[in-house]
């Protein structure tokens, strides 16, 4: 068995958004993190490692900067990992990047008891598109916003986290399931993880290495040819600090309602 972990590399929230002149963002100019979800997909993917032995190999999409995220994945306990990574690449949406992610799965294999693990979604676009149009263009079944996980031979079973509660689902193997945060709590580095992970091996895919895969269309990958386009990226202006009112509980309505009837917020 082999559990293929998809993980992004996205913007840290803490800090300074930079933008392209297309609109893209400038990844190489900001500081970034492992996308949250992702690792709660990651954590599942090593607990299920340490009761089976099984393969963990850790995926991403972007630019050679990602193989320093690919080696802290592989510091978790990642066997191995997987860099797709090609300027024809950059830019693409989320159909554009699920095809390309799709067909380098392809192209590695996916094995009949195999299972795919992603994040429900990214932080830096909140579309939870990608591995549900993954498990698509894979042709395989699978189960979103998995908050816990079961192997059952050949079958996955899985709870999902709904807004109005929960949903008990299964399916059979190979699957893909998508994890949201709430799954577990992903483990800390180890000094001994770490300096193993410099032995453990990244290939790295290029355009070259999957354009013959018949899962990806050379039309619409890449910036120019998703379907899609960012129109403006933006840092959230900060909001201004907030202020306590002193004073009892009618003394505090009054000045609110005088700070209010000043600021013009009422008449």
């Amino acid at each position: 068995m082999r559990i293929y972990v998809c993980v992004k590399q996205v913007p840290d929230t803490s800090g300074k958004v930079a933008v392209n002149e297309d609109g893209t963002l400038n990844r190489a100019s900001m500081m970034t993190i492992i996308n949250p979800d992702d690792m709660s997909a990651m954590e599942q993917a090593l607990q299920i490692k340490d009761k089976t032995g099984c393969q963990v190999t850790a995926v991403t999409m972007g630019p050679p900067q990602a193989e320093s995220m690919l080696r802290e994945l592989m510091a978790m306990g990642a066997d191995d990992s997987v860099l797709i990574s090609s300027r024809e690449f950059g830019g693409s949406d989320t159909y554009a990047t699920s095809q390309i992610i799709a067909g380098a799965l392809h192209h590695l294999g996916i094995g009949e008891d195999d299972l795919i693990l992603c994040g429900r979604q990214a932080i830096d676009g909140d579309t939870a598109q990608v591995g549900p149009q993954i498990a698509e263009k894979l042709d395989i079944p699978q189960i979103t916003y998995g908050e816990q996980l079961e192997l059952l031979g050949k079958t996955v079973r899985g709870k999902r986290l709904l807004e109005d509660g929960y949903m008990t689902i299964e399916a059979e193997l190979p699957c893909l399931v998508t994890c949201v945060k709430e799954m577990n709590t992903p483990r800390y580095l180890t000094v001994k993880g770490i300096l193993k992970s410099y032995e453990k091996p990244i290939q790295v895919l290029d355009y070259n290495a999957l354009k013959e895969e018949p899962l990806i269309d050379p039309d619409t990958i890449g910036l120019k040819g998703s379907p899609t386009n960012i129109f403006r990226s933006f840092t959230p202006p900060r909001k201004e600090q907030g202020r306590m009112l002193s004073g009892s509980g009618r003394e505090a309505v009054r000045e609110l309602i005088s700070e209010l009837t000043a600021s013009h917020v009422i008449g």
